[in-house]
């Protein structure tokens, strides 16, 4: 499909209806002030999972029950995008199973898709039966039915569920979540805040209203809990709190998920939690396609910003393989182009930053249902940011328990980067070949050791 570079880079569009809910589950608000979900047995959650929720469970003989329904939903990406998605109990991902290491699970799966599915328990240890590779350890479950699994839970982590049915196309369309065991005998270091994040890309073409399950690598949307931001709830703490994240990642790419403002030690992975010894301080930390991380850090007051490192994944649709303007001194191009591109605007000469200027003022209508490349606004003006970006908000004054948005940070004064000239030439730089720089190189001494001959 041909559209204009104004329609690629800059798309903000009408959306559809919200997402429906299945019959009798309703998922609880990002804003809610109170922690993410609870039990049928009136024990609360607890891992709380941004702009998600927890499944229920009832006790029956001993065994906790859980039921995931496969279907079809009507999936808000971030305001302005809107697509008809696959995913469990009415959302994408599907809600966070939460146990403890030694219990009994049994969990139902009802599929209501057109086309077989399974759902396979990524990392967890189990009988091979129960694995959920349809075809090779069990039949697929077709249109219509219920499939149960039971199993024993031998060991604690962050783990995820998704098919191992016509896996590229349905894992595509959403079809993942979260499986959070908890060790039986506690943590060794309380944690206060549990946060538990998936991460996931889709290809949502510009105009379109279905994610397209054959991209391998060129994606436009890029997500964390399927938001993008600014949809991306923030991730709140009180300062001091011991705050750990599990981040997953069934997506087609790595991602390197770097957290601004703390060192935080990766205190787990695939196989669950690590020795303490085997803890190790990063910034940055790369999460692999099917690996888990988690990572745990003593809560700073500020707003610190949690993205992955890869740039265009911190930003909404944008074209690819489209001339490059930067630096093209494009004077009376607009003029001549909108001859057969009405609309057109000459831009890119100087970056890209200006493309949400024009977005919010309205200027650039872009296609139907898709998300602008650079949205959201701080305190201090746009952010230009997108896709796989949110923000780690710290307070002093946040209760326990609450996950409302405590809105902007205050600053200490004097705390604030700041404006001191509005001179290009302020100063005196430093530049490589300047008299000044040849100045401070250092004298090499002659050398005075014995002459050869």
């Amino acid at each position: 499909m041909n559209v204009s570079r104004r329609k690629l880079l800059l798309g903000t569009g009408a959306g559809l209806a919200g997402a429906a809910l299945t019959k009798g589950v309703q998922a609880e608000p990002a804003s809610a002030g109170r922690r993410s979900g609870s039990s049928a047995t009136g024990t609360p959650a607890r891992v709380h999972t941004p702009n998600g929720w927890n499944l229920p469970h009832r006790m029956r003989d001993g065994v906790k029950e859980f039921h995931l329904v496969a279907e079809a939903i009507d999936h808000e990406f971030a305001p302005g995008a809107v697509a008809r998605c696959w995913g469990y109990n009415g959302t994408t991902p599907g809600p966070t199973l939460e146990a403890v290491e030694g219990d009994r699970v049994r969990i139902f799966v009802t599929n209501r898709l057109g086309e077989p599915t399974s759902v396979h328990w990524h990392g967890l240890l189990l009988p091979s039966g129960m694995d959920g590779v349809g075809g090779l350890t069990q039949p697929h479950i077709p249109p219509g039915e219920t499939f149960v699994y039971e199993f024993t839970l031998r060991q604690h982590g962050t783990h995820m569920y998704h098919p191992h049915s016509d896996e590229m196309t349905q894992m595509a369309m959403g079809m993942m979540g979260l499986f959070i065991i908890h060790p039986k005998d506690g943590e060794p270091e309380p944690i206060d805040r549990d946060y538990a994040v998936l991460l996931h890309n889709w290809a949502l073409h510009p105009g379109t209203y279905r994610p397209d399950p054959s991209i391998m690598q060129d994606f436009d949307i890029w997500t964390l809990n399927s938001k993008a931001f600014p949809a991306t709830a923030p991730l709140v703490a009180r300062t001091g709190e011991r705050v750990r994240i599990r981040i997953g990642n069934l997506s087609m790419w790595n991602h390197p998920m770097h957290l601004h403002g703390v060192q935080f030690h990766v205190t787990g992975g695939d196989g669950g939690r690590w020795p303490r010894q085997q803890w190790r301080s990063e910034v940055t930390e790369i999460v692999g396609v099917g690996q888990m991380r988690d990572l745990e850090f003593v809560a700073v007051p500020g707003d610190w910003a949690l993205h992955c490192h890869m740039a265009h994944h911190t930003m909404g649709p944008m074209g690819h393989g489209i001339p490059n303007t930067i630096g093209t001194d494009q004077s009376g191009a607009e003029a001549r182009i909108r001859r057969f591109l009405p609309g057109f605007m000459a831009m890119g000469e100087h970056g890209m930053g200006e493309h949400q200027s024009h977005v919010d003022a309205g200027h650039m209508p872009g296609p139907e249902n898709t998300l602008a490349m650079m949205a959201g606004k701080g305190p201090f003006g746009n952010m230009e940011m997108g896709g796989m970006f949110t923000v780690v908000k710290v307070r002093d004054d946040i209760e326990p328990g609450d996950y409302r948005d405590p809105g902007d940070y205050r600053h200490p004064e004097g705390t604030v980067a700041h404006k001191v000239s509005s001179d290009p030439d302020f100063g005196s730089p430093v530049r490589r070949g300047s008299p000044a720089d040849e100045s401070a190189q250092p004298t090499l001494e002659p050398h005075r050791g014995h002459r050869h001959h």
